[in-house]
């Protein structure tokens, strides 16, 4: 009798260890010294490196080995450390995580995740060795937001190209990668892959399989291509988290929040991050509309280094949030909402090269960001799409004015990537005086005067065409703009050519001027 009774007891604990084993990931961190993806004898475990099921956090042992609790539909990856470089598929994509979904995602128009099967028995990640400097640089592209293959190649002239060749070690999409159709993931990162630098991505509102209703199947395709829509990795002293921020109704509505599980991924990763760490929130609405938002705020508040960053609006602002939002930290956070690439959604007349000029609704025009780490510290600098770097403000000012008017003419000057934080200071011809501007957010001028054009855009061609497709789609209205300054002329100028020159200092103390020439009748 007393053996059955142990006999009973082992195989009920064999069962337990068989369940409870389905539902556990085990696997090791390695250092691939050969760099072929399957570990050698000689390669060794990596201690202290962060796993990820989506939620729980673990570091691996002495040896690198790490388990994790895991169920149908998460993502297991790597939290890529400082110092060591994760293995790259064609499009430049990192592959540092492993789709657990034995039954495939959802059917769907654009195929999402096939069938995984089992787990594999240990499930090792491999990344090697690479030089890192505390100083570096990286690229922010915002909403490249391609509709069909002829805006995917917009995206390789207008910024691609230029952007071969850089000094940036990698590179984030901040999220509306496509326009509602996720089969151009692969067209949209094959050409951001010839920059040659590693490019992570983030989850937007265009990036949806829209035929299902169900939000935790919404990223079915974009996990297929670009791995977790919640991540972090970490270059140098810096580590950069990526959200995904936007989340569905079963009606398609989107919303900005944190769920539970990204939530408590966000608390369980931090307490690995040393206090003095710059930490670089990524995401694709602002910040401020972000439901969550407030447990985050606990959870960075502390923190002497902090930034976030976003796209979605198709305008460029620097925002320095406080108690108003909920922020308690020593000083505000700064949060950045980048330019995008396609600007307004690419619409507007077309240049020679059959671009459209695609200027953003704050009049700024469409680009991208440079992010400059120094250890814990930071600079963002814009990039105009085309243009050369010193391109950083336009001047609105007629060209002839009469001496009459003069004591009430002003000066408008947009500065693309100014903030509240910016010192903009004008003089007329060399022997003036510096005059400051003051910040006066309103529409921009030219963009308006471009909205003007929609009327003839709206004009039916003799091939029946409309002239917007002939020459570009119609824009958006303007929206007021966070970065214009005014000010008046001086009164007294003599009648005859003067120059305007207006220069700019911005917070990270970086200086621009530009000029205008103008007459006085």
């Amino acid at each position: 009798m007393f053996f059955k009774f142990v006999n009973a007891v082992l195989v009920c604990f064999c069962l337990f260890e068989q369940v409870s084993g389905q539902n556990l990931v085990k696997g090791v961190v390695y250092h691939d010294l050969n760099k072929n993806g399957k570990r050698e004898i000689s390669e060794p475990g990596l201690p202290n490196v962060a796993v990820s099921n989506g939620v729980e956090v673990v570091l691996t042992n002495h040896e690198g080995f790490y388990e994790l609790p895991v169920q149908e539909g998460m993502v297991i990856f790597v939290i890529k450390p400082s110092g060591y470089a994760l293995p790259l598929d064609e499009r430049a994509i990192s592959q540092h995580f492993y789709l657990h979904f034995p039954q495939g995602s959802p059917e769907t128009d654009v195929p999402g995740i096939a069938p995984t099967g089992e787990l594999p028995a240990s499930l090792d990640f491999g990344v090697w060795a690479q030089l890192e400097e505390d100083v570096f640089e990286v690229l922010l592209f915002g909403d490249p937001q391609a509709r069909g293959l002829k805006e995917v190649n917009y995206i390789s002239h207008d910024v691609v190209e230029e952007c071969m060749g850089t000094s940036a070690e990698f590179g984030i999409v901040l999220g509306d990668i496509v326009a509602d159709d996720p089969a151009l993931f692969e067209e949209v990162s094959e050409s951001l892959a010839q920059i040659g630098i590693p490019w992570y991505y983030t989850f937007g509102n265009h990036d949806h399989n829209r035929d299902v209703s169900s939000d935790k199947d919404r990223d079915g395709t974009f996990k297929r291509f670009f791995g977790p829509s919640s991540y972090a990795l970490e270059y140098g002293e810096a580590s950069f988290i990526v959200m995904r921020d936007v989340h569905f109704d079963e009606n398609g509505k989107y919303r900005s929040e944190y769920n539970s599980n990204q939530l408590t991924f966000l608390e369980e990763y931090l307490r690995y991050v040393p206090q003095d760490k710059l930490v670089v929130l990524v995401q694709h609405i602002p910040l401020p509309r972000t439901s969550g938002k407030e447990r985050l705020f606990e959870l960075l508040g502390s923190r002497p280094n902090t930034l976030s960053i976003s796209g979605h609006t198709h305008t460029m602002q620097h925002l320095f949030l406080g108690e108003e939002y909920g922020w308690h930290g020593l000083t505000p956070h700064h949060h950045f909402i980048n330019s995008t690439v396609s600007g307004s959604w690419w619409c507007g007349l077309k240049d020679e090269t059959g671009i459209p000029h695609a200027t953003m609704n704050d009049g700024a025009p469409n680009g991208y960001s440079i992010l400059k780490v120094n250890g814990s510290s930071y600079e963002i600098e814009f990039k105009a799409a085309r243009r050369p770097e010193s391109y950083q403000m336009n001047i609105f000012l007629p060209e002839d004015i009469s001496a009459k008017v003069l004591p009430e003419t002003e000066v408008l000057v947009n500065v693309f990537s100014g903030s509240e934080k910016s010192i903009v200071e004008m003089k007329v011809d060399d022997s003036g005086e510096w005059i400051s501007l003051k910040l006066d957010p309103q529409p921009d001028p030219f963009n308006q005067w471009m909205h003007g054009l929609g009327d003839f855009l709206e004009l039916e061609l003799e091939d029946g065409r409309r002239a917007d497709q002939a020459l570009g789609w119609k824009m958006d209205d303007p929206r007021p703009s966070s970065h214009i300054w005014a000010g008046y002329l001086p009164q007294n100028l003599s009648k005859g050519t003067h120059q305007l020159t207006v220069r700019t200092k911005d917070m990270f103390g970086k200086e621009y001027t530009s000029y205008r020439i103008f007459r006085v009748r």
